[in-house]
């Protein structure tokens, strides 16, 4: 799934609790995630030295210099049709 893919599945998601558009969503994306040009909330945090944890979906830190995501338990178990 690329961005625009992921936008799109976003929107579809949040359509029954209210009127986000595409281009909102995309706003959402971007500073969540950066761009080209400019660095996400996660990338800055990431950069800072800090943890970003969402509950569930699982952390995203640093290990060794680089970029990484330890899964959360709810991840694990959806990606493995645990649930869901």
């Amino acid at each position: 799934m690329d961005r625009s893919g992921l936008v799109e599945a976003v929107t579809h998601k949040v359509a029954d609790g209210g009127d986000l558009s595409l281009e909102q969503v995309g706003r959402v994306v971007d500073a969540l995630f950066g761009t080209v040009d400019r660095a996400g909330a996660l990338a800055e945090a990431l950069k800072a030295g800090k943890t970003v944890t969402l509950t569930g979906f699982g952390s995203f830190h640093q290990e060794n210099g680089e970029p990484s995501l330890r899964p959360g338990k709810a991840l694990n178990e959806f990606v493995h049709g645990e649930v869901g």
